[in-house]
């Protein structure tokens, strides 16, 4: 199984991108392109090291689509991917320590074991109305 995982549908679009728990690397690593709306990145550091204090300038952004994180603190679930017509591509399964970003495509979920789930998303929060089941 591998640590971090990539995965496109037929035309390259990224749909997902898995971390296992497991995954280890020095520094600071992104997993993203630097044109997404949500930035995944690890951050290693040894004890002593300092990351200077910080704000962030306020910068104009424009998003089009939602992208998902989901960090699995707890249990394990199915997660099923579907490229942008909503053709099913993939499943995989997710346990504890394992995060996924969920990019492009559609996803949908089966909990294979009590599950205990973070979610990270772009807000403002809007309510299930912009949701498209399938």
């Amino acid at each position: 199984m591998k640590n971090q995982e990539t995965i496109k549908d037929k035309s390259g679009e990224i749909i997902a991108i898995i971390v296992r728990g497991g995954f280890k690397k020095s520094g600071t690593s992104f997993f993203t392109p630097g044109d997404f709306s949500q930035q995944l990145g690890f951050i290693s550091r040894k004890k002593g090291e300092v990351i200077e204090a910080h704000s962030h300038r306020v910068i104009k952004r424009s998003i089009h689509l939602t992208q998902e994180t989901l960090i699995i603190k707890k249990g394990k679930v199915k997660v099923d991917l579907y490229d942008s017509k909503k053709k099913h591509l993939i499943s995989k399964i997710l346990k504890a320590g394992d995060t996924i970003l969920l990019a492009g495509g559609g996803h949908g979920f089966k909990t294979l074991a009590s599950v205990e789930m973070i979610e990270v998303k772009q807000g403002p929060y809007v309510d299930d109305k912009y949701k498209i089941t399938f």
